[in-house]
C-alpha cells in the first residue's frame, strides 16, 4: 500500500529536479556545456538517464528549466485589473525576482548563484541563447492569459501582447547585464530601472521609491 500523498510525491519530484539541475550546472561550469552529456549528469546525480529525461526532456532544459512562469502569471492575475498591462506585468517581474533572490544587500542565496550560473551559460552558449529566446514565447503567452482573464477581446489581447513582449525584452537586458557584472547589482532594481527607461514612468518601482507628483 502506498501511503504517499500527492504533495509528498510532488516534493520528492521537485527535490529530484533540483538535485539533477544542480549537478548539471556544476558539470557544465567545470567541463563546458558541449563537453558534458546527459549521461554524465545522470551518473553525477545518482539517477538513471531516463530519470533525467523525465524531468528535463532536452539537454537545454537542464539549464533553462524553471517554474517561474506559473508564479509570474499568478502575480499578474492578482494585481488590480484596472492597472495598465505594463504596470501589472512590470511589478510582477520585479516582485517575483525579489521573492526569488531575497532582499537587496543580503547574503548570496543558493538561488542567486544558480540563476547566475544559468545566465552565464545562456550568454556564452549560442544554442542556449536561441532556446532562451524561443522559450520567452511561452512566458509571454502565460502573462497575456493572466492579463486578459476570462474575457479577452482582440484589442485587449493586442495591448497585452505588446506589453508582455516589451516587459520581457527589458527583463532580458537586465538579466544579461546582471550576469556580466557577476550578479553584483541588485537584479530587481535593474529590472525596475529598465522598465522606467523603456516606458518613462515608474511601472517597475515599489511605491516607497516613487517620486511625488
Amino acid at each position: 500500500m502506498n501511503d504517499e500523498g500527492p504533495n509528498l510525491r510532488e516534493r520528492r519530484r521537485e527535490e529530484t529536479r533540483r538535485l539533477v539541475q544542480s549537478w548539471a550546472m556544476r558539470l557544465f561550469v567545470e567541463r563546458g556545456y558541449d563537453a558534458t552529456t546527459v549521461n554524465d549528469v545522470a551518473r553525477a546525480s545518482g539517477v538513471s538517464p531516463m530519470t533525467v529525461y523525465r524531468h528535463f526532456p532536452t539537454k537545454e532544459d537542464l539549464v533553462l528549466h524553471d517554474r517561474c512562469d506559473d508564479s509570474l502569471a499568478e502575480r499578474v492575475a492578482a494585481r488590480p485589473a484596472d492597472e495598465p498591462p505594463v504596470r501589472r506585468i512590470g511589478r510582477a517581474l520585479v516582485d517575483a525576482t525579489r521573492s526569488l533572490l531575497g532582499p537587496a544587500g543580503g547574503a548570496r542565496s543558493p538561488e542567486h548563484d544558480l540563476l547566475l550560473a544559468r545566465l552565464r551559460l545562456v550568454v556564452d552558449t549560442p544554442a542556449l541563447r536561441a532556446r532562451h529566446l524561443d522559450s520567452q514565447y511561452a512566458t509571454r503567452k502565460s502573462l497575456v492569459d493572466a492579463v486578459l482573464g476570462d474575457a479577452p477581446d482582440p484589442e485587449a489581447e493586442f495591448r497585452a501582447q505588446a506589453a508582455a513582449g516589451a516587459c520581457l525584452a527589458v527583463l532580458h537586458v537586465a538579466l544579461v547585464r546582471w550576469a556580466r557584472e557577476d550578479g553584483r547589482p541588485d537584479l530587481p532594481d535593474l529590472i525596475a530601472a529598465g522598465l522606467t527607461a523603456a516606458f518613462d514612468d515608474d511601472s517597475g518601482r515599489p511605491p516607497a521609491s516613487r517620486p511625488t507628483r
